[in-house]
C-alpha cells in the first residue's frame, strides 16, 4: 500500500509542477499583452481559469512573480551561454553576450520591466530574483574570462570581479536605454558597450599581441 501511495503522490507532484509551469507561461503571455503592470485578473483570464485556481498553485502574487523571474533567468542565461559558446575569441564572446542580453530586452521589454519593477510583489522576498539573475550571468562571464586568463598563463583571481563588473555595466546601460532610448538602436548600444567593456578586458584576458589583433579585426 505504501508503494501505491508513493506512486500516486509522485504522479500528483508531477501534475502540480506541470500546472505551475502552464500558469507561469500564462503570466508571461499576460505581461506581453497587458504590460508590466498586469494584475492577477489578467493572468487568470489568460490561463482560462480563475484567480482561485491560480492561488491554489501559487500561495500569493509574490510567489508567481518569483516563478516568472526563474523562467526569464532560465531563458536569458541559456541565450547568453549559447551566444558566447558560438563565438570565437574573447572579443567576439564579449560582443555576442552583450548582444544576446540586449536582444531579449528589445524583444520582451514588458517582461523585462515586470521582472525589474515587481508589480505583483506584495511581501518581502526571501531572495532577490533580479540580483540572482545578474549573478548567474556574471558567473558565466567570469568563467569565460577565467578560461582566457588561463590560456594566457595569467592569474584568475580577478575573473569574478571583472565578469560581474562587465555584467553590471551592461545591465545599468540597458535599463537606462529601455527607459530612455533616445533614438539609439540595439545594435548601436551593443557596439558602444562592447567597445567600452573590451577596452578594459583586452589588456587582461589575452596576450598583448592577440588583443591588438582582435581589436584590429573588430
Amino acid at each position: 500500500m505504501k508503494a501505491l501511495r508513493d506512486k500516486r503522490t509522485s504522479r500528483w507532484d508531477a501534475h502540480r509542477l506541470a500546472r505551475r509551469a502552464e500558469l507561469t507561461d500564462a503570466a508571461i503571455t499576460a505581461i506581453r499583452t497587458h504590460g508590466a503592470g498586469v494584475g492577477m485578473d489578467e493572468v487568470a483570464a489568460t490561463a482560462g481559469t480563475s484567480k482561485t485556481v491560480v492561488y491554489r498553485h501559487f500561495t500569493d502574487r509574490t510567489q508567481l512573480y518569483v516563478a516568472v523571474c526563474a523562467r526569464v533567468a532560465e531563458v536569458l542565461v541559456a541565450q547568453v551561454r549559447a551566444a558566447m559558446n558560438g563565438a570565437d575569441g574573447p572579443h567576439a564572446k564579449t560582443a555576442a553576450a552583450i548582444a544576446a542580453y540586449l536582444r531579449l530586452i528589445e524583444n520582451d521589454p514588458e517582461v523585462y520591466r515586470f521582472v525589474v519593477h515587481r508589480p505583483l510583489v506584495d511581501r518581502a522576498l526571501d531572495a532577490d530574483p533580479v540580483a540572482d539573475l545578474v549573478s548567474l550571468i556574471g558567473d558565466e562571464a567570469a568563467a569565460v574570462i577565467a578560461a582566457h586568463l588561463r590560456r594566457a598563463s595569467s592569474a584568475t583571481s580577478a575573473a569574478a570581479a571583472w565578469g560581474h563588473g562587465v555584467v553590471g555595466l551592461v545591465r545599468a546601460a540597458a535599463d537606462n536605454w529601455l527607459a530612455r532610448p533616445a533614438g539609439t538602436t540595439r545594435d548601436e548600444l551593443a557596439a558602444q558597450l562592447t567597445a567600452l567593456a573590451w577596452s578594459g578586458l583586452s589588456g587582461v584576458v589575452a596576450p598583448p599581441a592577440a588583443a591588438q589583433k582582435e581589436e584590429e579585426l573588430a
